[in-house]
């Protein structure tokens, strides 16, 4: 699996084919729930948009209303830079402090709307869940997307210690 490693100024992994691939869907998926409309009763938009004011649903509508366009701007400024990043077949990315921390910002959350639709907690133990699913079936699309989960979890883990050295 590709990690991220630092090279002087900039972060650098190189990046399968496959890594691309599968990158390139999460992020797409990602900024496509976005759309024009997020729709505010998915648990994933509501994960990506959460009420600062949980308890006073008018305030959290007039915070909402002077802040998440420009939030849901940022999310896809990040998921295209991402994906502008890529090397379509695989390849070398060469990230500055800038690029990184939008980098950062996108797998982040890719994470939280995959972790929602799998319903991980933050008590969740991806290891077990994985080993329960391949042992339910191995072939479930859920082996897949906890592989996917755990793949961005330590993508992001790379990055974030590149960045810090």
């Amino acid at each position: 699996m590709t990690t991220f490693r630092r090279d002087g100024r900039q972060v650098v992994a190189k990046f399968e084919r496959q890594e691309v691939q599968v990158l390139r869907q999460c992020v797409t998926e990602m900024a496509t729930l976005l759309g024009d409309q997020p729709d505010r009763d998915d648990p994933a938009v509501e994960r990506l948009f959460p009420d600062v004011y949980p308890e006073d649903p008018i305030e959290a509508a007039e915070f909402r209303r002077f802040t998440e366009a420009d939030l849901k701007a940022a999310k896809l400024d990040q998921a295209r830079v991402v994906l502008d990043s890529l090397v379509p077949g695989g390849g070398e990315v060469r990230l500055d402090e800038a690029t990184a921390d939008q980098w950062m910002r996108a797998l982040t959350d890719v994470r939280l709307v995959l972790g929602t639709r799998l319903g991980v907690e933050d008590d969740t133990d991806i290891e077990a869940e994985l080993d329960a699913a391949v042992g339910k079936n191995p072939s479930s699309p859920r082996v897949d997307q906890l592989s996917v989960y755990a793949y961005l979890g330590y993508l992001l883990e790379s990055l974030v210690g590149a960045v810090l050295m």
